[in-house]
């Protein structure tokens, strides 16, 4: 006999204070709307705009805070009943502890413990200590992640002290046809026999001056600036008919002298990648030269042309496969996030585009403007703040209720005696099978105030004729949007999870619940100590993935909601909606031209930094103490 957890009596307890504070909240607001009502008082917003409350929803609150109340007293009258019955029974083990052996371990809450150890303790008690481990080792993790990147620049000082030394070693000690490749780049294999794999250097070298003089050194040059004053746009009249004159702007398009700034920002990029492409390949010329004159010397022959071009299809072969792939990557992945992070250090936006009107480098001041408190709860700030909870919320939930009853569906079916299996599997993927594009907007327009679902309840007299209830729209209640949202999610991500699920379901053995029902263990103790942790170790890297994935869940919250219902009481240029994440914000700063300056740019690339920054540590987080990650022999 072991001692009992005080979790669920505790978890009782935390459930009930919600529910009874929730039930109490919607009845006290209500009701009180209600007596107003009732009294023939006009009721107004913040702005002085009348509200036209629908007296038969408001009694539904009422209904639906009375039922929590309820609920949360059930749970608070099983938490004290629970609680009860394990002090008692804690109490009695405690003794028979005692009874059995003179001296018991004591739990050193600070201490760290193997899992044998823990056997001994209550699990209350050994899942505190370990709670208060990882809070001691956070300084120690983050001082590990300080030496980490201390040790990886001093690696690459002394790396490139090294590469430095033995550039200079192999130029003194190198014969004639090496130091006049540190010049001619591929001189020395050609003049080795090697003429293919010289030539390719030399035509590095060729295309990479022909480049720099002709293009890389102006954009270069113009990087620091980002476009000359004397050589911005400019107005030239023009006369037109009767005699009125007129002024056309004169742009990079219509004047090979006027500077364009996105031009510059955006070649200036892709030229210092040349460089460092071109430096990275002299450095490959210079070894290939070094290396040449060690074989030379111990009396071996020197790859031939032919020998060169059979080692790309033989043992060089993946080098020939991912050369297009890497340069793909770099071309249309790295550059484009090099481009957007400087843009945050810029002002450009629609009215400065690089074309019609200059912009250039503000350094941190769009990220001081983000982060800035000026305006109090109406600050960038403040709304950045209100966004990024929302975001995480919604993340957590449209994370965990796909992963949990999609696992519980899996279960249902794949039980035995459980009959048309693949009529509900092929059921629940047809919501896979089906655009997202498609099924969003329809579920969107369904909910809407002149949608079918508003039709079902007025015609059933749930509410009055001409009166809708407001979905997504609701600007005083946007948790309703927000709760749709999340439902509406689950509809869409159950399917994933199920097949997933029954895939992992078919590999645990049959021998470990058939051991379970033998010692006497239920269906709910079978799935905490069985399903759920193999699951858990399977799924934990998904899981992260799929919480980064919903956090920047584009999909599902623009086709839905559009980002409504909006913030009225926001007073920035492009506020977000109380639905909005991170990610749709971002969109809509985009696309906006409501500030003075149009289509923030500048201020979009700073939120997608923010975002960066919040997933990468969040993820760098969790994945360290992910089970799959930790303990990955466990289940080998």
């Amino acid at each position: 006999m072991r001692k009992h957890s005080l979790a669920p009596a505790i978890s009782l307890f935390i459930i009930a204070v919600i529910l009874l504070s929730l039930g109490c909240l919607l009845i006290v607001k209500n009701s009180m709307t209600l007596q107003l009502m009732n009294a023939g008082e006009s009721l107004f917003d913040k702005d002085g705009n009348k509200l036209n409350l629908n007296p038969i929803t408001l009694h539904l609150n009422v209904f639906c805070g009375v039922l929590l109340a309820l609920v949360g007293l059930g749970c608070l009258v099983f938490g004290i009943v629970s609680l009860i019955r394990t002090i008692k029974t804690n109490k009695a083990v405690a003794r028979k502890a005692a009874e059995e052996r003179e001296e018991v371990t004591k739990l050193n809450l600070c201490k760290a413990y193997d899992d044998k150890t823990f056997l001994q303790f209550d699990k209350g008690e050994a899942s505190f200590n370990r709670f208060m481990r990882t809070l001691i080792d956070i300084p120690k993790k983050l001082w590990n992640v300080c030496k980490k990147i201390g040790q990886f620049f001093k690696k690459a000082a002394l790396g490139i002290a090294n590469e430095v030394k033995d550039i200079w070693t192999t130029f003194v000690n190198g014969d004639w046809k090496t130091k006049l490749s540190y010049l001619v780049m591929g001189f020395g294999s050609i003049a080795r026999g090697q003429v293919l794999r010289g030539i390719l250097f030399l035509l590095m070298e060729v295309v990479f001056i022909g480049y720099m003089i002709l293009y890389g050194g102006s954009y270069l040059y113009l990087l620091g600036s980002l476009g000359r004053a004397d050589h911005a746009p400019y107005n030239v009249a023009v006369k037109g008919r009767g005699g009125r004159t007129s002024y056309q702007l004169i742009t990079a398009n219509d004047d090979p002298n006027v500077d364009n700034s996105f031009k510059i920002l955006l070649y200036g990029v892709l030229t210092l990648f040349f460089i460092v492409a071109f430096i990275y390949t002299w450095r490959v010329n210079v070894k290939q030269n070094k290396l040449a004159e060690q074989i030379l010397k111990k009396g071996k022959k020197l790859k031939s042309d032919k020998d060169d071009l059979r080692s790309l299809v033989d043992d060089q072969f993946h080098k020939t496969l991912l050369a297009l792939p890497m340069l793909g990557i770099v071309l249309f992945t790295v550059m484009p996030i090099v481009f957007m992070i400087l843009v945050a250090f810029t002002n450009y936006s629609s009215v400065n585009d690089g074309i019609q009107s200059l912009f250039g480098w503000v350094g941190f001041k769009n990220f001081g403007t983000m982060l800035s408190w000026e305006g109090g709860g109406n600050s960038y700030a403040a709304t950045f703040g209100e966004v990024l909870l929302w975001t995480l919320i919604w993340a957590f939930f449209a994370t965990f209720t796909n992963y949990f009853l999609g696992i519980a569906v899996a279960l249902m079916i794949n039980k035995k005696g459980i009959q048309f299996k693949k009529v509900w599997r092929t059921v629940l993927i047809m919501t896979i099978a089906i655009p997202q594009f498609i099924s969003l907007l329809y579920v969107s327009s369904m909910f809407a105030e002149d949608g079918l679902i508003n039709g079902i309840l007025q015609s059933m007299h749930v509410t009055h004729p001409g009166i809708a209830v407001k979905f997504w729209n609701n600007a005083l209640d946007p948790w309703l949007a927000r709760a749709m949202v999340i439902i509406i999610n689950i509809w869409i991500g159950i399917p994933y999870l199920m097949l997933i699920a029954t895939g992992i379901l078919m590999n645990i053995p049959a021998d470990l619940y058939e051991s379970a029902k033998i010692d006497g263990a239920s269906g709910w103790k079978q799935f905490s100590k069985i399903t759920l942790p193999y699951m858990l170790f399977i799924t934990g890297p998904y899981l992260l993935t799929s919480f980064t994935g919903n956090m920047n869940n584009f999909n599902v919250i623009y086709l839905l909601t559009g980002g409504a219902p909006n913030n009225i009481d926001a007073s920035i240029p492009t506020p977000p909606g109380k639905t909005d994440l991170l990610i749709t914000w971002l969109f809509k700063i985009t696309q906006s031209g409501a500030a003075a300056d149009g289509r923030q740019y500048y201020l979009a690339s700073v939120i997608g930094i923010l975002v960066f920054l919040v997933v990468s540590v969040i993820s760098l987080i969790v994945y360290g103490l992910l089970p799959s990650v930790k303990n990955e022999e466990d289940f080998q």
